[in-house]
């Protein structure tokens, strides 16, 4: 009998204003197996709108990334999110924009251990789905390995089931903006590894900087689950072969072409609700990622005088007439 694979063994990184509903439906199309995120979600938003957890949960097999400081409230909303069906909650930890230092959310909680061991422990103690974290190993001067040991041992302690850790330390109130942090400093994946090694019975994920199936083959020998982000935006084909690399799985469709037409009767739907064509299909734009035609299938679609004047899936039909796959 084979042994089953984790769900969380490849999972696709949240990242605020990409991986909204309409990227996630897209996605799902190219991998059955991963698992999905929703984007950062403050949860005085879900306090403030009663739908939008609701909203959020539009594929299977999807966590709930929160953010947020409020130990009560954070749990209220996990209770929300496990009625409604979300594999996880995860708490973010990681995020290094201004706007989450003001909020005291995001990365610089990490300076705030006994705040983030309250919140964890009130969201463990009210739902039975994992509550997990994704955070960076480290923050400003705070990088070495026993503030990183000792901050999630705290965590496990307080109900944490799973850790998400981006290999970069997070650079707070500096000269620095939240695309520069993405590439700098530099990555150290060895402290994730060592962490994995110190706390075996914990499952240990690996983020950052991560572009092949090789290297998620290569991070899978040192812990448990890969999760990758931008790399999939630029280029969402790499998708197509997660379920059988990973997973034994595989999917039915392979072409692009045929993936983006399967999506045509969703699209429709959205665009009857209201919804501009650009918003809906921005995620998939990059599936021709190196496929000749695609910077005419773009340039087609972006064109002003067709999207505007018609906004209807039969511009993204004809743009379709440019990819030129042999």
């Amino acid at each position: 009998m084979k042994k089953e694979i984790p769900y969380f063994t490849f999972e696709i990184a949240p990242m605020l204003g990409k991986t909204n509903k309409y990227c996630r439906y897209f996605y799902r199309k190219l991998t059955k197996k991963s698992l999905l995120y929703t984007e950062m979600i403050h949860s005085n938003a879900i306090k403030n709108n009663k739908n939008l957890l609701l909203d959020n949960k539009n594929v299977n097999n999807i966590v709930l990334q929160l953010a947020g400081n409020e130990p009560k409230l954070l749990a209220l909303c996990a209770k929300k999110a496990e009625k409604i069906g979300y594999k996880e909650i995860n708490l973010n930890l990681g995020c290094p924009s201004l706007k989450s230092q003001k909020g005291n959310f995001g990365a610089c909680l990490m300076n705030q251990p006994l705040i983030v061991s309250d919140c964890i422990k009130s969201m463990s103690d009210s739902v039975s789905i994992p509550i997990t974290v994704k955070m960076r190993i480290g923050i400003n001067n705070n990088d070495n390995y026993y503030f990183l040991h000792k901050f999630i041992n705290l965590l496990i302690e307080s109900g944490c089931k799973r850790f998400i850790i981006h290999a970069r330390k997070a650079l707070l109130y500096q000269n620095i903006n939240v695309k520069k942090n993405l590439i700098f400093p530099k990555l150290n994946y060895k402290i994730i590894y060592q962490i994995k090694k110190n706390f075996p019975n914990i499952k240990i994920s690996i983020n950052g900087g991560i572009k092949t199936l090789l290297d998620i083959k290569q991070h899978i020998k040192y812990v448990d689950g890969v999760m990758m982000g931008r790399e999939i935006f630029k280029n969402p084909k790499i998708l197509i072969d997660i379920d059988p690399y990973i997973y034994n799985y595989t999917s039915i469709l392979q072409n692009p072409i045929m993936i983006v037409k399967s999506m045509f009767s969703y699209i429709e739907k959205e665009l009857q609700k209201g919804n501009s064509l650009i918003t809906i299909i921005t995620p998939l734009l990059n599936i021709f990622y190196g496929i000749n035609g695609s910077n005419k299938f773009k340039k087609f679609i972006f064109d002003k005088k067709n999207y505007i004047n018609n906004n209807n899936i039969e511009i993204l039909n004809k743009a379709l007439s440019y990819i030129k796959i042999e």
